[in-house]
């Protein structure tokens, strides 16, 4: 199976790309945001749990986002591969994501870093926002975003380095263009 975490800020063009992959590659794709959020609607336990910590403002703890992300990789059946969106944020989550992955006989193949000067990531969050409406897409907000951004996950580079598994992508230029970047990474594993 081909897993990809795909990596980079807010704006950096993640979901996008992970669209294209999912269609190229008929791969599956695991947007942490929609598995809760689908999780909730759906009442099942883990999501009762999880809107528990959402409702208290609190983060969900490590080992029920595993738990939730093993849930829903393992009822993907006859995979081709998966694509870990906004997972993993930390050192500690990457290191639960491996050892979940290692107990299915499965690892990470890739992360792929999508990396995007700062004033290019202000423009286009400022730009989402005012097209779609979403209110965490205002400046205040995503120079917040990108402060815990630069220090609590930009430190995976590095771990996913160590790791060998790290593959640097420029995400700027034409979505056609970085896709094909990316596609020139995948095509070798």
């Amino acid at each position: 199976m081909l897993n990809i975490v795909i990596f980079g800020a807010p704006g950096s063009g993640k979901g996008t790309q992970s669209a294209r992959l999912v269609e190229k590659y008929g791969l599956n794709h695991i947007s942490t945001g929609d598995v809760l959020r689908a999780e909730i609607k759906n009442g099942t336990e883990l999501g009762k749990t999880a809107k528990g910590y959402i409702d208290n403002g609190q983060l969900i703890p490590d080992a029920l986002m595993i738990d939730i992300l093993a849930s829903v990789f393992d009822s993907f059946k006859d995979s081709k591969g998966v694509i870990f969106d906004g997972f993993p944020r930390t050192i500690a989550q990457a290191e639960a994501l491996k050892t979940m992955l290692a107990e299915r006989n499965q690892e990470v193949s890739v992360m792929l870093d999508l990396e995007v000067p700062e004033e290019e990531l202000m423009t286009r969050l400022i730009k989402r926002g005012q097209e779609s409406g979403r209110a965490d897409d205002n400046e205040e907000t995503i120079k917040k975003r990108l402060v815990v951004y630069h220090s609590q996950t930009a430190p995976l580079i590095d771990w996913y380095k160590k790791d060998g598994k790290y593959s640097h992508i420029k995400g700027v230029g034409t979505m056609d263009g970085i896709f094909a970047d990316i596609c020139a990474v995948i095509d070798k594993l």
